[in-house]
This record gives C-alpha cells, sequence and structure tokens, in this order.
C-alpha cells in the first residue's frame, strides 16, 4: 500500500533539492538540441534506476566513495564543455529535424548523462536515507521518481521554450560555461574533500 503522505514528503523534499542541481541544466541542454519526448524517455528511465538502486540498497549507498563519483562527474562536465565550445558552427539555429534524431540515441545519450551525472548525488543519497527511515520502500521510491522526473521535465520544457526567444549559439555557450563551472566545481570538491 502507498502512503500518500510519506510519497508527498519524499516528492518535496527531493524535488527541492534537485532544482538547483546539473539535472535541470542536463535537460534544457538535451531539450534545447533533440526531441524532447526523447530526451524525456531517456532520462526517465536513468532516474528510475537511479531511485530503485537508492531505495534497494537504503543507507548503504552514503559509504560509496563520493570523492571518485565528483572527480567523474566533473570529468564529464569538462568533456560536455569542450564539445559544446569546441563544436563547429554550421549555421544552424533550429532544433534538428526529427528524422535526423533517431530515439535509441537521444534517448541513450540522456540515459548515460543522467545515469552517470547523477551517480551518488544527493538526491540519490537521499532517497537512500528516506527509504531507510521512512521503511516504505514503495511511497519513497514513487515521491522520489516523480520529482526526479518533474525537474527533468521543466528543464527539457524550459530548454524548448529558451530556443524560441533566445539563440541556439548563445544558449550552447552560457550552458558550456555552466557546465565548465560544474565540472572545476565537481573537481575542486573532490580534491578539497
Amino acid at each position: 500500500m502507498i502512503s500518500i503522505t510519506v510519497t508527498a514528503v519524499v516528492f518535496g523534499v527531493v524535488f527541492l533539492a534537485e532544482l538547483p542541481d546539473k539535472t535541470a541544466l542536463a535537460g534544457l541542454v538535451l531539450g534545447t538540441r533533440y526531441r524532447a519526448s526523447y530526451v524525456f524517455a531517456g532520462v526517465a528511465a536513468a532516474f528510475a534506476l537511479h531511485v530503485a538502486l537508492a531505495v534497494a540498497a537504503g543507507s548503504v549507498l552514503t559509504l560509496l566513495p563520493q570523492q571518485v563519483v565528483q572527480v567523474v562527474t566533473g570529468v564529464l562536465f569538462l568533456g560536455g564543455a569542450a564539445v559544446l565550445l569546441l563544436k563547429k558552427d554550421d549555421g544552424e539555429e533550429e532544433i534538428h529535424n526529427p528524422q535526423d534524431q533517431s530515439f535509441w540515441k537521444v534517448a541513450g545519450a540522456g540515459f548515460m548523462l543522467i545515469l552517470v551525472a547523477e551517480f551518488g548525488d544527493l538526491t540519490q543519497i537521499m532517497t537512500a536515507n528516506l527509504a531507510a527511515r521512512y521503511d516504505d520502500p514503495l511511497s519513497v521510491g514513487l515521491g522520489a521518481v516523480l520529482a526526479l522526473w518533474a525537474v527533468a521535465g521543466l528543464g527539457i520544457v524550459g530548454g524548448k521554450a529558451l530556443m524560441k526567444r533566445v539563440p541556439l549559439k548563445l544558449i550552447t555557450k552560457v550552458a558550456a560555461l555552466l557546465m565548465l563551472a560544474l565540472g572545476l566545481w565537481s573537481l575542486w570538491e573532490a580534491v578539497a574533500g
């Protein structure tokens, strides 16, 4: 039986914790470049896997070497920033045509990005702790996955809306700089921690 109270509490906590996190940025970047439904499918699958792992493991996830996760995340963000900054401008200001986008390629990119970048993240550890605290894995899992999907959806939709008002070239440069900053911050946390 699902507890609406536990689900709502977990949703609120995870949503607020994830909102300023890199997920919204990742969704925004992917949402400006690819079909939103394809991006969301991959991101949603990755978050479902993360929540399942967090709920199954309970508080054990807090024992993972955070330093290693921060280094990997930092390197991935730096790599993403490099790709965005070094990408040749082909003059396109529109999102790629849907026929040019394979569902599996786009969804797979979203899945892999979230799978690696969010592993050991605060919200995953928080979900594990909430699962251990409430001893209600189904309610905790439902609240967490709905919160993560909501944040990802906001990021993806925000990316689409932003495209209508701001040139893709500027969005790409700003996203690259943000990814560069997140990458450097993650590496600094790994070294300082």
